[in-house]
């Protein structure tokens, strides 16, 4: 991705040139269907499962009938027939927690500015952790006014221009839990005064403008963030608080039937507009282990679900996380935004807080930080008291490792003439095969940006041509001429894969879409297509994963979407490969230490087989 050159253009200028994302033809989305689900299934059942898809698109049946229904939902949309498809279906009605089930996070990469704090103790903030967070905060406000002001260059590709409104989501945005299906509270222009810092599990509203709209300098923001954890602890010291923020890491409908609770007063209310109003999140870590800075591992561990959910308010959308150490970390509330939208924003603080910056003059008449206030009944804290103890076994059966690739990257890949992403894929095949004998259905995120309103849709990376490699490749017989045919094969058609996903001519996303058009429990029994197995089957991602690159000062992850799987979240840079494997650990099949060793011996041999290939010429 790189960003419009040339003469200035509005961040916004060229949303009138984008398409509408098509609604496939029925029959296309089929047969794409069911060439996606040939590798997973017995001659058998590909037999019943093409009867099944036969008889769904007779013109006598209910397929043809959700496809015109699912044409009427795109005349009448104003932007995308899939955008309130997709928020409803894949987020706002999900109601288990999205805590580490929808959020994700990331670590991200040390500023040699600010030195980690390698003697930091436990529960006290250090000049490291507040400065770092004071220029972090100063370069995220310049983001949120160049987009105000519609100067952020736009994301641009080879083949045109990208969408551009998931940007008008990142600040000033929040999820909130509502009876049956969330809803999102977002302003655009992001107007809002302040921002909502964090601190021992307590929420405070910290202005960083005056209320003529000037931005607080480097320094006072510093001095802002010193004076809030300063309250924050003479609070404490004189009695003990709960912690609403913590309600945020529960199940949807214990955090809905909480709000609902503290919506009755009106102290309550006002309270809660501060936190939903916030331009973002900012969370200062004190009370975590000094050894969980110094190890990457434990470090995504305080970054994805910290001490069950403490010091996280989980539904806004971008919180940055600072520990004592001076280390950073994000994490993320997924619905609004996709995170490579959002990584693009933070690449780039992460540029501008490198090296010397000349502070702006104070502003005049800034408001002082204010711990934020809530009056808290029996009946809500029982409900914290359930929602940490239910946050702290999820937490506790999430595994997450860390693999990295230094003997190659990118830049060796693409001498073998491949996308270094089909190559990571068909290797990430190879691996599952060589591991557990059969082919793993696969979910790869693509995104489909150059659509007016584009998310993502789904790239099946688990195909014919990559399951042939994978047997071929463990067969100690075949030469290694041939197995880089069969190589070449799965590549190939992964590539196309990707382009026709990116053109808005994947399988998942038109399935879904008509899916909710069924209008009945009688209309459900006739959609041969999902009633038949192998559509489960397909749909239980045993892999998902998502492509993050570049990954030199960003390192991401996310949850598995099964109980049998595992998320494989990967960045190719120029000289090497970096990638988490994520699983529940109350799986019985998985072991995410030992596949990433697979995974790492399977990119090792795919190494010496291209080296030979190249001195075979």
């Amino acid at each position: 991705m790189t960003y419009a050159a040339g003469a200035r253009l509005s961040t916004f200028a060229n949303q009138q040139r984008l398409p509408r994302l098509p609604v496939p033809a029925l029959e296309d989305t089929v047969g794409r269907y069911l060439k996606s689900v040939r590798p997973l299934l017995s001659a058998a059942e590909y037999s019943q499962t093409e009867r099944a898809a036969s008889t769904f698109t007779k013109d006598s049946e209910l397929g043809p009938i959700l496809q015109r229904r699912l044409l009427k939902v795109d005349a009448e949309a104003p932007h995308s027939w899939l955008e309130d498809i997709w928020l409803k279906k894949a987020y706002l009605e999900w109601r288990d927690p999205s805590y580490i089930n929808v959020n994700w996070f990331a670590l991200l990469a040390d500023n040699p500015d600010f030195p980690l704090a390698t003697d930091a103790a436990r529960g006290r903030p250090t000049p490291v952790q507040i400065g770092r967070a004071a220029r972090l905060i100063t370069h995220m406000l310049e983001m949120n006014e160049a987009l105000n002001r519609e100067e952020l260059p736009a994301d641009m590709q080879r083949d045109g221009p990208l969408c551009m409104n998931q940007y008008k989501w990142q600040f000033g945005t929040t999820r909130i839990p509502k009876p049956g299906c969330d809803v999102l509270v977002n302003q655009y222009p992001s107007t809002a005064r302040h921002i909502l810092v964090m601190y021992r599990n307590q929420t405070i509203e910290v202005p960083v403008y005056n209320s003529d709209g000037q931005r607080a300098n480097i320094s006072q923001i510093t001095s802002q963030l010193a004076l809030a954890t300063e309250r924050i602890d003479s609070l404490l010291a004189r009695q003990a608080l709960p912690s609403v923020a913590n309600l945020t890491a529960g199940h949807r409908d214990d955090w809905t039937r909480a709000r609902a609770i503290l919506e009755q007063d009106s102290g309550n209310r006002e309270s809660l507009a501060k936190v939903d109003s916030s331009l973002f999140g900012v969370c200062l870590d004190v009370d975590v282990d000094p050894q969980d800075s110094l190890d990457a591992e434990r470090c995504i561990k305080v970054f994805n679900h910290s001490d069950a959910g403490a010091n996280r308010w989980f539904d806004k959308s971008i919180q940055l996380v600072i520990m004592n150490s001076g280390r950073l970390g994000v994490n993320c509330e997924h619905t609004p935004v996709d995170a490579l939208t959002t990584g693009r924003l933070l690449m780039e603080v992460g540029e501008r807080e490198r090296g010397p910056v000349k502070d702006t003059k104070p502003c005049t008449d800034l408001g002082e930080p204010a711990p934020i206030q809530w009056n808290v009944g029996p009946e809500v804290v029982q409900i914290i008291d359930k929602v940490r103890k239910d946050a702290g076994v999820l937490a506790g059966n999430l595994r997450i490792v860390l693999g990295q690739m230094e003997s190659y990257g990118a830049q060796w890949i693409k001498t073998l003439g491949v996308s270094p992403d089909a190559y990571f894929q068909v290797a990430l095949q190879a691996a599952y095969y060589r591991h557990y004998g059969q082919p793993a259905p696969t979910y790869e995120s693509s995104s489909l940006r150059k659509f007016l309103h584009g998310r993502t849709e789904t790239i099946r990376s688990c195909t014919e041509e990559s399951l042939a490699f994978s047997k071929a490749f463990g067969d100690r017989d075949m030469p290694v001429k041939k197995k880089l045919a069969y190589f070449q094969q799965a590549i190939a058609a992964h590539v196309e894969l990707s382009k026709a996903a990116a053109a808005g001519k994947g399988v998942d996303r038109h399935l879904l879409g008509l899916r909710t058009q069924i209008q009945s429990p009688k209309e459900a029994e006739q959609a041969w297509l999902f009633q038949d197995r192998a559509y489960v089957k397909s749909m239980s991602f045993a892999l998902s994963t998502s492509n993050v690159t570049p990954g030199e000062r960003f390192r991401g992850g996310f949850a598995p979407v099964i109980l049998d799987g595992y998320g494989i979240n990967y960045a190719m840079d120029r000289n090497d490969l970096k990638f988490s494997v994520s699983e529940w650990l109350s799986s019985s099949v998985t072991d995410a230490p030992a596949f990433r060793q697979t995974l790492n011996k399977t990119l090792e041999d795919l190494y010496e087989a291209g080296e030979y290939a190249k001195h075979q010429k």
